[in-house]
């Protein structure tokens, strides 16, 4: 008899192979290219009577994309996703919550990231069958990706995940590891877990550190169990951003959740957890009586950010920050944070939801949003796929509804840059320009124009190169061509200038310069 699961793994063992020697063939065509995106400041000079808008993602549908139709799947929350650029085809593995029979990590994989189905694997057994999705138990918080350039083909899948009970092989709670070749057959490491987590006594202070219970706890300000990640390939590291637990106002432990980020150069050996983002006065009260009505739970009030999944796009890091504000609304929305370096974060959007809660709590999506870190990039349009439960943190009913969901966003239209009133402008940092073959801008000026002019290094406007002289954009496109109408930017003299963008009821989202 013909064995489907192994036939499922040769396929997806031998896709595997090929687009990795493919990719590594390929010549990189976007070193061609360098695009500005405006959702922050950091490639502009000055700017004279504008606004940056953060432009929210939009919801593909009420309706999940992967319900909970399985009775394995009581509620789903944490996910991935990986799209195979040569085939086109998505895997998708998700955390499902049965109740107190444990946690599973299962797959769904679909050809257009759109329709799923969950395929029956044989792997795990579930009350006496095989006949599931499930890949894993105690995979809590699971993260997957996958490294085309792990020269063994074995370990090309990775996954990061949470265990936390000892009496399943493991000598303490912690993050654990796993590998695989086809993101269906998972190998868990032998030496689990690879970082001690951040547990301990809720409410009490932290442990003397020369006590021998310490070894009994978990660390402060380390992992715990929400665990995103990513390749850095600004560092050349992977990297993982995780929840951790925070001290209270007087000392205990467990008062509200924050954002941890560890990384290793081999996926074994990790970091000490740094501390990258915590909540602060701006979300919210010090939380001394939470503190207090909490004992059975610890932090299950006032704002707080229960994980931060990070991924990085054009030389810039963003967070899918989960807001989570358990004690009042009830709601987890989805900030969107900033960072040059992965470790320093901004915040510049503070209740200005990139994924913002519904009023309907009938909807799957309506409260709580599980963030992940690896949207899909397709040529035009950004793909981020979440978990999500549609009744508050603090909601009484019991029959939660949930499922996979997918907002989506215009290329690169993260953030945009507008007039005030009618008119403003844009002034860039000096740049080489007699080396550009064209400028492609990112905009809407529907109801108005973008001119773009030429400035020299002092200042100055060059003839032939002011707003005057440009075709003004006067539509709505993803790659507008910036012509001048008698001179070309290749006629430019070498040298330092400045590309100034007037605006006249119109928003730019970036720039891209081609070489």
């Amino acid at each position: 008899m013909i064995n489907i699961t192994n036939i499922r793994v040769y396929i997806f063992a031998l896709l595997c192979f090929w687009q990795s020697h493919i990719n590594g063939a390929e010549k990189k065509t976007d070193d061609t290219k360098s695009t500005i995106l405006m959702i922050d400041d950091h490639h502009i000079l000055y700017r004279s009577g504008t606004k940056r808008n953060l432009k929210p993602l939009v919801r593909h549908s009420s309706r999940p994309l992967i319900g909970t139709d399985k009775p394995w799947e009581t509620t789903i929350a944490y996910c991935s996703v990986y799209r195979n650029s040569i085939t086109g085809k998505y895997q998708l593995w998700y955390q499902a919550w049965p109740g107190k029979s444990g946690c599973y990590l299962c797959y769904a994989e679909s050809n257009d990231g759109i329709k799923w189905t969950k395929p029956s694997l044989g792997l795990v057994d579930y009350k006496g069958s095989k006949d599931n999705n499930i890949l894993l138990i105690n995979g809590y918080g699971a993260s997957i990706i996958y490294d085309k350039t792990d020269p063994n083909a074995q370990k090309r899948y990775k996954a990061a995940f949470w265990e936390q009970d000892t009496k399943k092989g493991i000598e303490f709670p912690g993050t654990c590891i796993a590998f695989s070749a086809d993101g269906i057959n998972w190998k868990k490491h032998s030496n689990n877990p690879v970082i001690k987590g951040s547990y301990g006594d809720y409410i009490q202070p932290p442990v003397i550190s020369d006590l021998k219970k310490i070894n009994a706890q978990g660390k402060p300000l380390s992992t715990s169990d929400v665990i995103d990640l990513i390749w850095d390939p600004k560092k050349e590291s992977y990297a993982i951003y995780a929840k951790t637990w925070l001290d209270g106002p007087k000392g205990n432990m467990h008062w509200k959740r924050a954002v941890v980020r560890t990384e290793s150069t081999n996926f074994i050996n990790w970091t000490k957890p740094k501390l990258v983002m915590v909540p602060d006065e701006f979300d919210g009260s010090g939380g001394e009586q939470d503190l207090a009505r909490t004992a059975g739970g610890g932090g299950s009030d006032g704002v707080q950010l229960h994980s931060g999944p990070a991924f990085f796009y054009n030389d810039l890091y963003f967070s899918m920050l989960q807001v989570m504000d358990s004690g009042n609304t009830g709601n987890m929305p989805i900030e969107l944070a900033l960072s040059r370096d992965g470790d320093n974060w901004k915040r510049p959007f503070r209740n200005k939801w990139f994924i913002p809660p519904l009023d309907n709590k009938e909807i799957f999506d309506a409260s709580l949003i599980w963030s992940n870190a690896t949207p899909i990039f397709l040529k035009d349009v950004f793909r981020f796929y979440y978990g999500a439960y549609g009744k508050p943190w603090n909601s009484s009913d019991g029959a939660q509804i949930s499922g996979i969901g997918l907002a989506e966003m215009p290329r690169n239209r993260f953030g945009g840059i507008e007039p005030i009133e009618r008119f403003g402008q844009i002034t860039l940092r000096s740049i080489e320009l007699n080396k550009v073959k064209g400028i492609e801008i990112n905009g809407d000026a529907t109801n108005g124009s973008i001119r773009p002019e030429i400035l020299s290094d002092d200042g100055y406007r060059i003839p032939g190169y002011t707003k005057n002289d440009v075709k003004p954009l006067q539509t709505d496109s993803l790659k507008h061509q910036v012509k001048w109408n008698q001179k070309k930017i290749r006629d430019l003299p070498s040298g330092q200038y400045k590309l100034r963008l007037h605006l006249e009821n119109a928003e730019i989202f970036a720039i891209t310069i081609r070489y």
